[in-house]
Order: structure tokens, then sequence, then C-alpha cells
């Protein structure tokens, strides 16, 4: 059995850098006990304290597109739907939650599980 460290994604909607071009691929890593507590020293995050989801993000974004770094400045600039999709995958791969429905078919009635996890926070159940 395989310990995973890195995780890739795609934006659903993607960053749009300074020069227009879109990136949506990247790479999460898990998170750190490092990662959680020293934002909590940020000036940011004392004034704000919904700044530290920015922050924690910012670390352990390691790659977006063919971006060379990624920052607290490139998270600010995420679409929210983006931004909602990021919270989602860390949770996810830090938590090992799963966010599922039980859902039937309409077609046949067969019953399931639909993983919800990835989806953005306004498309839901």
């Amino acid at each position: 059995m395989s310990f995973k460290t890195e995780y890739e994604f795609e934006l659903p909607k993607g960053f749009i850098d300074e020069n227009g071009n879109l990136h949506r691929r990247g790479t999460m890593r898990l998170a750190t006990a490092a990662d959680e507590i020293l934002p909590m020293r940020d000036p940011r995050v004392q004034q704000n304290p919904g700044y530290l989801t920015i922050i924690l993000l910012a670390r352990v974004v390691t790659k977006l597109g063919d971006l060379r770094a990624i920052d607290t400045k490139t998270i600010e600039k995420l679409f929210t739907a983006d931004l909602a999709y990021l919270q989602n995958l860390y949770r996810e791969i830090n938590e090992g939650e799963k966010f599922s429905v039980q859902a039937v078919c309409p077609k046949c009635d067969h019953e399931h599980e639909v993983d919800i996890s990835f989806l953005p926070v306004t498309e839901q159940v």
C-alpha cells in the first residue's frame, strides 16, 4: 500500500494570470501541523479569521498551471467556485471525510451512493 502526499486537481473555472492565460490543472499536497498553526500568527488572520483559508491554500497548493509560484495574491484572485473546490479538496485529502448522498436513478429506480466531495459548494445537494 502506498502513501499519497500530493493530489492533482483541475479547477472548475481556472485562474487567469496578468497575461490572460488560463491555469486550471494543479497539485495540492497534504497539510502539515505547521501549515495549520503558523498562519494563526499572521496579522491578516488575527484581523480577519476568514483569511486563514487563503494562507492555508497558498501553502499547500504547490502547482497551478505554468505559474512559477503560488502565493496569497494568487489564491485571493481565484473565482469563488475555484476557492470552494480547493477548500473541499483540502478537507477531503486532510480529513479523509467523504461527502456523499443516497440517490435513486429516475429511469430504473436503482439506489446508489453519489460522492459529492468535489462539487463546488453551490452545486452540492
